[in-house]
């Protein structure tokens, strides 16, 4: 019997409560104490296509997902016919099989169980309709794992608190008819798996755009604007929840374009403005970014990666826009785009780049991915204590005064970065998106620009001891160094621990790619192999370290079909390189 070691998936047409069945799941095992890691798929369609949502649960710090499948429930055909493959012998399909169509000899022959479960009328049995045949199908799925039932009920109350009190009233009885179904009507030892609850703690099923959200707060963010965009979307929804609860004005813009322009005008008062978008969008803000670089404005990008080019595929993972990332906005000025790997860096990363923005007087990115964005882990709750807030050179009302005529916001400083005053304050602020001289006058000639060019280089010096460095996990010594950044994170710190994995390997992470972390060389200088992870088909880090280092790329394992890196195809690449 396999324990706490388990994955669920879920699958049917848009409308069949494939995400809250999933959710559901996963607070179900979270709050008895495991760990889990969920992943959905879904296609760009504004109704309809076939949904999934699969949960990892495990004992121990769940990081990524898995490719197989232990328990199928297919509220449809064609869940069948895409996701039989992910099956293996000792697995298990939950469906109803006057609703769905199956091989049966076929799925005998590969020793896997089925379950048939008429899920549909024992929704209707219960006095519901067809719709409630999702949490019959999660009573069923926790009766097969040998899961006690009250867990669910809890939930669904909490699920349903909104409503009226018999709409989960309704929904436990769904959920039980279903557990007592799967208990009468088979033997349920016989499947393998099983999920045993441990010591509940204190933890959060999130997502990295929640944190990101959450970590704004923290940082006192006054200015959220987007025009939505996935997989940037939730942090726009949840911002509009909480936000204004904490003093947060929420804005949903009419475009990208004015999106930029509106962090530009709240930021310029003195406002912590936070902006967020994908690649598509971020091409149309590509103007207001630069303009940033010289107005010396300070305000948050998160950008969330989807397939390209153009739209491309819009609900699906990659790291494809790196380079683009790195290199957006014409003209020099510092680029500082930091790459959290998982849930807890988004929220500590969103906070740091506010202090990071505020001190340089500079646009600060946080990059990040549909894997990231919209998968939930279950994680300690965040430390809010450990928030600092750094305003940087921002003049305040006295310091303004006393200045008077004399205050030049573009001054020449020993670092680069101007006493800051803002609109509103008692002085004249000339914010000039030409070259200026040190008042903000546009001024155009040659030394004037030498020295307003070599401010802004400047700047970067002042955050460098801020900059999170590059991490090594694993052993100092070892046959193969794998480099990733962001969301690659998970699956290879959850390959290195695989009992499957045949070499010796470590891995370095990097949590910022732009400036490159102080100690790139020296935390890979002494590898004798250096392997690339990452989510796209050019290999676009290999690039970067190799012009800003010298270091050479030896292999490279890159995945650019939408999905993300799962650990148990990682073990096998990586046990097969030479």
């Amino acid at each position: 019997m396999q324990i706490n070691d388990f994955n669920w998936k879920i699958g049917g047409q848009a409308g069949f409560g494939i995400m809250s069945s999933g959710m559901m799941f996963a607070k179900v095992c979270t709050r008895s104490g495991l760990f889990i890691h969920d992943y959905s798929e879904y296609p760009s369609l504004i109704r309809g296509g076939h949904n999934t949502y699969q949960v990892y649960v495990s004992a121990k710090n769940a990081r990524s997902q898995r490719r197989i499948v232990n328990l199928l429930v297919a509220l449809n055909t064609k869940t069948i016919t895409e996701h039989l493959s992910e099956l293996i012998a000792g697995s298990g399909i939950i469906c109803d099989l006057t609703r769905v169509q199956v091989d049966e000899k076929k799925i005998k022959k590969a020793k896997i169980l089925l379950y048939d479960v008429p899920l549909n009328e024992i929704a209707k049995q219960v006095g519901g309709d067809e719709v409630m045949r999702n949490t019959v199908a999660l009573g069923a799925t926790l009766a097969l794992v040998k899961y006690p039932f009250e867990n669910l009920a809890n939930i669904i109350i909490d699920q349903f608190s909104h409503k009226d009190k018999s709409v989960a009233e309704q929904n436990i009885k769904a959920a039980r008819a279903g557990y007592e179904y799967m208990r009468t009507h088979y033997q349920i030892t016989e499947f393998g798996f099983a999920l045993k609850a441990k010591v509940s703690q204190p933890q959060m099923v999130i997502t990295a755009n929640d944190a990101i959200a959450l970590g704004a707060l923290a940082a006192g963010c006054k200015f959220y604007v987007a025009y939505p965009m996935t997989p940037a979307s939730s942090i726009l929804h949840t911002l509009a929840e909480l936000g204004p609860e904490c003093g947060m004005v929420v804005r949903h813009a009419e475009d990208e374009i004015s999106v930029i322009n509106m962090a530009h005008g709240a930021a310029s008062t003195g406002v912590r403005t936070m902006l967020g978008t994908s690649g598509g969008g971020w091409a149309l803000m590509n103007e207001g970014y630069s303009m940033g670089g010289i107005t010396e404005t300070p305000f948050i990008v998160i950008m969330s990666m989807r397939p390209g080019p153009a739209t491309g595929l819009p609900t699906w993972t990659e790291q494809g826009d790196l380079k683009f990332i790195i290199n957006s906005g014409h003209g020099e000025f510092p680029r500082v785009v930091l790459t959290p790997g998982d849930q807890t860096e988004a929220f500590v990363h969103t906070t740091l780049a506010f202090n990071l923005a505020d001190i340089i007087q500079n646009p600060v990115v946080v990059l990040v991915d549909k894997y990231l964005s919209e998968s939930h882990i279950s994680c300690p709750l965040f430390d809010t204590k450990k928030v600092v807030i750094n305003r940087g050179k921002l003049l305040n009302n006295t310091e303004v005064k006393k200045l008077g005529d004399l205050y030049k916001r573009y001054q020449i400083t020993r670092d680069g970065i101007s006493p800051r005053a803002v609109f509103g304050q008692d002085t004249y602020i000339y914010i000039n998106s030409d070259e200026h001289d040190e008042t903000g006058f546009s001024e155009e000639s040659a030394e004037n620009r030498i020295n307003q060019a070599k401010k802004r280089a400047k700047k970067l010096r002042a955050i460098k001891k801020l900059l999170p460095k590059a991490k090594l996990y694993g052993p100092k010594n070892a046959s193969l160094t794998l480099v990733g950044w962001g969301s690659i994170k998970g699956p290879l710190l959850d390959a290195l621990q695989s009992d499957k994995l045949k070499k010796k390997v470590n891995f370095v992470h990097f949590p910022i790619v732009s400036p490159l972390p102080e100690n790139t060389l020296a935390i890979l200088k002494n590898a004798k192999k250096i392997v690339l992870i990452e989510n796209n088909f050019q290999g676009q880090f290999a690039e970067i370290l190799r012009a800003e280092t010298g270091l050479k790329v030896t292999d490279k394992i890159l995945r650019y079909d939408g999905r993300p890196f799962y650990e148990d195809e990682l073990v096998g690449k990586i046990n097969n390189l030479r």
